[in-house]
């Protein structure tokens, strides 16, 4: 893979990245199954928040997206939601899993189809550099109060599952293919922003 590809797949990954919430409780036995360097696939659409604040359940996933659409002109009753999807057949990469204060956040990142086997085995500077930031995020957030409107029964339903696996902690993507090749993702330059999220 050449400098120009990898540049292609930085751009279309990292290019708007925006940072979006999603709290329920799992199971520490579900927490577990998640692996840093994991790719996931989410059959069904991916249901998410921009707003961020306390969290009140065990788990938060932090999802950093490129791709989320705001539902709000065609879902007007999830508009305090901050309510943003991801399209069925989303493709995550797991940047980190961080436990503070008996609760995780799994960090994701959601990556384009064309790039699953290149987020397989590469590792950037850019993908070290965000997850110090969302572990900050994490620490400023624990402590701070939830947002009501995300504390409400109708929207906790809509979330309550795990991503990228079934309730009973079969993952979805077992024939996912991971070959890889000739990658060198830090061999592009640290200097230009590729994401917009802090």
């Amino acid at each position: 893979m050449n400098h120009k590809e990898i540049a292609e797949i930085y751009n279309q990954t990292f290019g708007g990245l925006t940072l979006f919430y999603r709290d329920t409780n799992l199971s520490e036995d579900l927490i577990s199954k998640y692996e840093v360097g994991q790719i996931l696939l989410e059959r069904g659409f991916t249901d998410m928040s921009f707003k961020g604040g306390g969290i009140s359940t065990n788990c938060r996933y932090l999802i950093a997206s490129a791709f989320g659409k705001n539902v709000s002109s065609i879902m007007p009753e999830t508009i305090e939601f901050g309510h943003t999807m991801l399209a069925s057949g989303a493709y995550f990469k797991v940047l980190d899993i961080y436990k503070l204060n008996g609760k995780s956040q799994i960090f994701l990142l959601n990556i384009p189809k064309n790039a699953i086997d290149f987020f397989s085995k590469a590792t950037s500077n850019i993908e070290n550099d965000i997850v110090i930031k969302a572990r900050e995020s994490f620490d400023a957030k624990i402590n701070s109060e939830p947002i009501a409107e995300l504390e409400k029964e109708v929207w906790k339903d809509r979330i309550d599952f795990p991503i990228g696996m079934d309730e009973k902690g079969a993952f979805f993507n077992q024939n996912i293919t991971q070959n890889n090749s000739d990658i060198k993702p830090n061999s592009l330059s640290k200097s230009k922003t590729w994401w917009k999220f802090w």
